[in-house]
């Protein structure tokens, strides 16, 4: 896999991941927020499987 995914985009897909995760562990939302895991695995990893499919790539080169 070659990383797709970086600088902003990728702290935002973490930040964003981590809070939509917590609120679901802490019952402030309902179970989709556990959705959230998809932003921080996608974050973590530097690759997106959507960005190719579409042609995006944040990382710079």
């Amino acid at each position: 896999m070659k990383a797709n995914v970086g600088g902003i985009d990728r702290i935002l897909r973490i930040v964003v991941g981590t809070l939509l995760v917590v609120a679901a562990i802490s019952g402030q939302i309902g179970f989709w927020g556990y959705i959230g895991i998809v932003p921080l695995l996608t974050g973590m990893f530097r690759f997106c499987p959507l960005y190719p499919i579409i042609g995006i790539n944040s990382c710079k080169k």
